[in-house]
């Protein structure tokens, strides 16, 4: 069975929460995700009266680790399928030099 929100401790729901509200950074030429833009999040602390911030904010950098890092596998298997898919598809012969010196 899946895990969902409610499994988690109180300040990790709290860190899943806060997150969600944070916007997206992309890289603007090659449209990498670069993560979340946390210029307001001592915003939306005090907005939301946060208590842990420290913890919260552990959580929140934790998980946003792992978010980063997925998304960046997920790019690299896709660069790689389609240069494998972009070289397999005969951009011409292949010659080989027989050099001997």
């Amino acid at each position: 069975m899946p895990l969902t929100t409610a499994d988690f401790p109180a300040e990790v729901q709290v860190a899943f929460f806060m997150y969600s509200l944070l916007s997206d950074n992309w890289e603007g030429m090659s449209g990498t995700y670069m993560g979340k833009d946390w210029s307001i999040i001592e915003t939306l602390f005090n907005i939301h009266d946060v208590q842990n911030r420290e913890q919260v904010l552990l959580f929140m950098k934790m998980y946003e680790s792992k978010i980063v890092s997925y998304r960046h596998k997920v790019a690299a298997d896709k660069q790689k399928r389609e240069s494998k898919k972009a070289s397999s598809s005969g951009g011409g012969k292949e010659f080989t030099h027989n050099v001997q010196g």
